[in-house]
């Protein structure tokens, strides 16, 4: 679980730091001015560290549902090797998704105006300037995007309809909410990214305002990166202790 934890921090560290100085910046200045060659590596860099946000999730899903379900056999099926390798081919996903738009978006024409109403160059903005027949990347968009958020969101309720039917068995009470307490964390900041995620890209634009744009995107940038290491240590008894600890010796 911590080692997942560690990924899980190391992507939300890493998109603060691709989408917040953009933002601080806009906010201090007004209009920013960046290259469009800038404007796709923010883009292909965020799209990768999301991807691997959203893969990550699921795998952390995975491991609450052996840890609960399969306990016997937790530490043959989630072992150091295992972990590894799984991570490792998040984060190679994440690259080829982030491949994906760096091969597509150059082949577009961009004949202005060349502004874009966001705080960071997303995809669809970025499509929205282009004079050429973005459909093709549309269709590879909806594609890809199926086995990266479509795709983990089955395994994340799969599990947790497992998870709780054998919650409801455990006879105890006490029991019972302390088998739940393990999982909590997890679907707090699973329903705040992909809650926000499924209203801004999955549900029909057509009347949603850009301000609605803009506050659903803070949310999963800005705010989730920035509330997940939160959620998980204050919610951590192991965290508390070392909490407590540091506290007493000075």
């Amino acid at each position: 679980m911590y080692f997942f934890i560690t990924q899980l921090s190391l992507c939300d560290l890493l998109e603060i730091t691709d989408i917040v100085p953009t933002l601080l910046h806009s906010i201090l200045h007004g209009e920013v001015t960046v290259s469009l060659n800038s404007c796709i590596f923010q883009l292909c860099f965020f799209v990768m560290l999301e991807s691997s946000e959203c893969l990550l999730l699921s795998l952390m899903s995975y491991d609450r549902y052996l840890a609960i379900c399969n306990p016997l056999r937790y530490n043959i099926l989630m072992n150091h090797r295992f972990c590894v390798r799984s991570v490792n081919l998040i984060w190679l996903i994440g690259f080829i998704m982030a491949l994906t738009d760096v091969i597509s978006i150059p082949k577009l024409y961009f004949c202005g105006p060349h502004v874009i109403h966001h705080f960071y160059c997303d995809l669809e903005p970025i499509l929205q300037l282009s004079c050429s027949d973005t459909s093709r990347i549309h269709n590879q968009v909806l594609i890809l995007g199926f086995f990266v958020v479509i795709g983990p969101f089955i395994v994340i309720v799969m599990s947790y309809v497992y998870i709780v039917i054998t919650i409801l068995k455990i006879p105890s009470t006490t029991g019972r909410h302390k088998v739940f307490s393990t999982c909590s964390s997890h679907l707090i900041v699973v329903s705040m990214l992909y809650g926000t995620l499924f209203i801004d890209y999955i549900f029909p634009t057509r009347g949603k305002s850009l301000i609605l744009s803009k506050d659903l995107s803070l949310i999963y940038t800005v705010l989730t990166p920035l509330l997940n290491p939160i959620i998980y240590t204050l919610r951590n008894k192991d965290f508390k202790k070392v909490f407590l600890k540091l506290k007493l010796i000075f």
